[in-house]
């Protein structure tokens, strides 16, 4: 008998479950609030909860943990992440504005450095290390990490090695080098993913820690490993130093569990958390891959992982009213804590506050909001109104009207919240679930208060939005209906296979498809629906997806697990890991096999393949023993690049990848 632990930490809660190996069966599952700051709390819960269940079981039983996460995409979609430096070695201003980078860097520091490579991999200009020492000693405090990233370094590293090994003497800071996240050529692209890299280091590396610590004090031995966004597992060593590979790892793993869990082949799959609702197509058993990197939270990156679209879409999503006469409500893609949850915690504190404003019309809405810190000491590196606004947290949640004491405090608490130092409480879809009796466990009376005073506000034309909660909680569920319709739509346009002449996104809100949904009787009779079933997973999946599924005229499944899909895909998956290079052709008779200890020249195709299929090999079964695969199956595939001229083809590039894979060790004893 292998019992596997699967853990996966979402935005709201840390679930865990039980699985019989052998006998592929689920022995236990449980739930615990996800816990800020510190992670160990909740995943502590978790894991304690689902072992009481499984009285027969004792923690040494207990062969391999599996964790999954949502914590670096909900970081992304949100645009949190701790503060990063950025060192750009080669490139120019004009690269800087591609694929998002310098958006995405924002206040973040940029050092920018002669040096980098050319495209053969020889030195375009010498690396600048005496500035980039100068720069290092200006950095501001509350640096947690630097990325380094350079131009062509998947050609040859040796820029980016040398800045790695001056910045850790220099700094002792974890550093990000582009060419270890991938081997393609976009350099703004990988610098941009290097940066987010160096955002979400921090955070996993106190998940990791907070999981390891607690399993430690159990005496559960078995190895950790984390569930990376293609849905193949990673050791946790690995994952720290490249957390942004966990992107899309909480969506990943639920794909694996809805397979698991209903044996579907060919689904949609729906899985609804607390910040992002994640959709993505299931074919013949598996998840499609995204040729173009991982899209999250706005950016592209270049880290493989499922074909999901991301929505800030959930359970926990803001309600938002929108401008105009006519008003009407939008969700997310902001998280925000549910009020009866705030008030499930804090009783005395949002009552008192929820009665004064409902004994007040109109009541403004800053005066019954709750700011809760997610610190326990004033977090390092804050401008000095920053600092003012979070010193006053220090003594615990207080309503925004009495946090803010000036007009400009106002932004300073929403950097706060964006740095996720803070988190906002107001009326959310939970709320409104437990107002319609559809969810219990928190306090339904505190959102039965807050939908009233939600309720109240008037829209542009001076009428209510509704006339008392019960019809507010209706409206943000049929809100949460349409929002995730148009989710579901989005991936089925863009997976369909016909050549459509309008954007994904675009067609799934076109008024001939709405009408077609609607199915009323008209002159025109028009009909649409999904041509494959809907899998709807999270915990509130049961609560939304009925009318989902009648608004689309498709089969809707939500299976007995739906609410741990996620830590169940995290055991049922394997190891796999990948390594990446180039041959290229600067000349006639010449060939380049970029090494990873820099290009190595050649005088036949053949000897430049053969020497770059054995580097990768060597690193893909080095860092797939590394996370507990004793003897990997490997895999080689191989791209020919080539070109036309006179007539004559000529060959480019070849691009190799090698992959070993397997599934990891169990311990045993």
């Amino acid at each position: 008998m292998a019992i596997l632990l699967g853990v996966d930490t979402g935005g709201t809660y840390t679930d865990a479950v039980l699985l019989d190996d052998t006998a592929q069966a689920i022995r236990a599952h449980a739930k615990a609030l996800t816990s800020r700051p510190d992670l160990a709390q909740g995943i502590g819960g978790a894991i304690d909860a689902v072992l009481a269940q499984a009285t027969d079981l004792t923690p040494a039983d207990v062969a391999m943990v599996a964790l999954s996460t949502t914590l670096a995409t909900n970081a992304l979609v949100e645009g949190q992440g701790a503060r990063a430096a950025l060192v750009l070695i080669g490139f120019d201003g004009g690269d800087r504005a591609r694929a998002g980078l310098t958006e995405a860097l924002g206040e973040d520091p940029l050092i920018a450095l002669a040096g980098g490579h050319s495209h053969a991999g020889g030195e375009a200009a010498p690396l600048d290390l005496a500035a980039l020492e100068q720069a290092l000693s200006a950095l501001p405090k509350g640096i947690s990490a630097i990325a380094v990233a350079a131009q062509f370094a998947t050609r040859n590293p040796a820029h980016e090695i040398a800045a790695r090994t001056l910045i850790r003497a220099l700094t002792g800071l974890p550093v990000t080098c582009s060419h270890e996240l991938s081997a393609g050529l976009n350099g703004p692209k990988r610098a941009l993913t290097a940066l987010l890299n160096a955002r979400l280091v921090a955070m996993i590396d106190r998940l990791i820690a907070s999981c390891e610590g607690h399993l430690a004090r159990l005496g559960i031995t078995a190895p950790l490993m984390v569930v990376r966004g293609d849905g193949a597992l990673v050791s946790a060593a690995l994952v720290r130093e490249r957390p942004i590979e966990t992107i899309l790892s909480g969506p990943a793993a639920s794909i694996a569990g809805a397979a698991w869990l209903t044996g579907l082949k060919d689904a949609l799959v729906s899985d609804i958390g607390g910040t992002t609702t994640d959709v993505c197509l299931l074919r013949d058993g598996k998840p499609s891959i995204d040729p173009q990197g991982a899209r999250v939270g706005g950016w592209r990156t270049m880290v493989e992982a499922v074909a999901m679209r991301t929505t800030g879409l959930g359970g926990d999503s803001a309600v938002q009213i929108r401008e105009g006469l006519e008003g009407g409500l939008t969700l997310g893609p902001r998280r925000v804590m549910p009020m009866s949850l705030a008030a499930a915690q804090h009783p005395d504190l949002v009552h008192r506050m929820l009665d004064e404003a409902l004994g007040r019309d109109p009541s403004p809405e800053e005066t019954w909001r709750l700011a809760l810190p997610l610190f326990t000491t004033l977090p390092a590196g804050l401008s000095v109104r920053d600092a003012a606004v979070a010193e006053r947290l220090l003594d615990g949640p207080q309503r925004v009207s009495a946090l803010i004491r000036t007009r400009l405090e106002g932004p300073a608490l929403m950097r706060l919240v964006q740095a996720g130092h803070v988190m906002l409480a107001g009326p959310t879809p939970s709320d409104a679930a437990h107002v319609l009796g559809r969810q219990s466990g928190w306090d339904g009376a505190a959102a039965h208060k807050a939908l009233t005073l939600l309720a109240r506000r008037r829209t542009g034309n001076g009428e209510r939005l509704a006339a008392d909660a019960a019809a507010m909680a209706q409206q943000i569920v049929d809100q949460l209906t349409r929002q995730t319709v148009e989710c579901l739509l989005e991936a089925a346009f863009a997976e369909d296979p016909r050549d459509w002449p309008l954007p994904p996104e675009t067609l799934a809100r076109h008024p001939l498809t709405e009408a077609a949904l609607s199915r009323a009787p008209s002159l025109v009779r028009l009909e649409a629906r999904l041509g494959v079933p809907v899998i709807g997973l999270g915990a509130s999946a049961g609560c939304y997806y009925g009318a989902v599924g009648e608004r689309l005229g498709c089969d809707m499944v939500v299976p007995e697990f739906a609410g741990v899909a996620n830590a169940l895909g995290a055991v049922v998956g394997q190891v796999s890991m990948h390594a990446e290079g180039q041959v290229t052709v600067p000349g006639p008779g010449a060939f380049l096999a970029h090494l990873s200890d820099g290009p190595a020249r050649y005088t036949t195709v053949e000897a430049a393949v053969e020497a770059l299929t054995g580097d990768l090999t060597a690193q893909s079964r080095a860092r797939a023993q590394a996370a507990g695969v004793p003897d990997p199956r490997v895999q080689t595939t191989r791209e020919d690049i080539g070109a036309e001229i006179e007539g004559q083809p000529l060959l480019v590039e070849i691009r190799l990848r090698v992959t070993a894979s397997g599934r990891p060790r169990i311990a045993t004893g």
